[in-house]
């Protein structure tokens, strides 16, 4: 469409009538409201721990510019040492007070929406199936629930890791045929809780869970790594095969 001379609404309909009639496009699958309003909820909530970072890292620098050592630790504990620190000079300890009460704002917002979250896992029935499994709390089991929206839409159970990102990406080209890192496209928030939980399955959950076997024979091969983005993708078709089935993981472990 780019390649018309003239852009004009007629030649744009006309170029979109093409596409259709030829075929080269894909069509998209409308999510339902209430999987929208949660989703909202779950970015909402990623923006704001952004924010919380960003807060943080802005105070610890304005303390190094000024010569002011700021002990490690995080949440209640940074929020002391920088109260500890606080300078004689009025106005920097005003902006200091000031970046902290906007720091402890966002906290606030940030477990409201948590809170707010807890409450959807609990209601909807496929989050409470989702997040039986290791490693799969209520963000993580909102986030795949909210990608996938319909389970159906997906003819087999492997085209999800393809859907989240999570399968390396390909280059093929005469005698070139390489393989790369994972595409990372479409749903990157959730493909990142994805992989926090197979880290939890890797190296916290029960050693009995036939996952973290399937993960460790893998990192003792090609790394802790590679194992944990593998063991993502297996958990995403882990996840969608028990909603599928309407299964808990403990049942889906037994009957295997």
């Amino acid at each position: 469409m780019k390649l018309q001379a003239n852009k004009t609404d007629r030649n744009d309909a006309f170029g979109l009538a093409r596409l259709v009639h030829s075929g080269w496009y894909e069509p998209v699958a409308i999510k339902s409201f209430d999987r929208y309003r949660m989703r909202a909820v779950l970015t909402a909530r990623a923006r704001i721990v952004r924010m919380c970072t960003t807060m943080i890292n802005q105070i610890r620098g304005l303390a190094k510019t000024f010569g002011l050592t700021l002990s490690a630790g995080k949440g209640q504990a940074f929020e002391a040492s920088v109260r500890r620190i606080l300078p004689d000079d009025i106005v920097l300890r005003d902006l200091f007070k000031s970046l902290l009460s906007a720091l402890s704002g966002l906290k606030d917002q940030r477990r409201a929406f948590d809170r707010q979250l807890a409450r959807f896992g609990r209601e909807d029935e496929a989050c409470r199936i989702v997040s039986s499994a290791p490693g799969v709390g209520s963000l993580t089991a909102i986030a795949f629930v909210t990608a996938v929206d319909d389970p159906a839409r997906f003819r087999s159970a492997c085209d999800v890791g393809a859907y989240l990102g999570l399968t390396p990406k390909q280059y093929q080209s005469g005698e070139v045929d390489t393989g790369g890192r994972i595409s990372k496209t479409e749903d990157r928030l959730t493909g990142k809780l994805l992989f926090e939980a197979a880290t939890v399955i890797l190296y916290r959950a029960s050693p009995t869970i036939a996952l973290k076997q399937w993960g460790l024979r893998l990192s003792s091969r090609s790394g802790s790594c590679n194992a944990r983005v593998a063991l993502a993708r297996k958990l995403a078709v882990t996840l969608l095969t028990m909603w599928k089935t309407n299964s808990m993981f403990e049942s889906m472990s037994l009957s295997t």
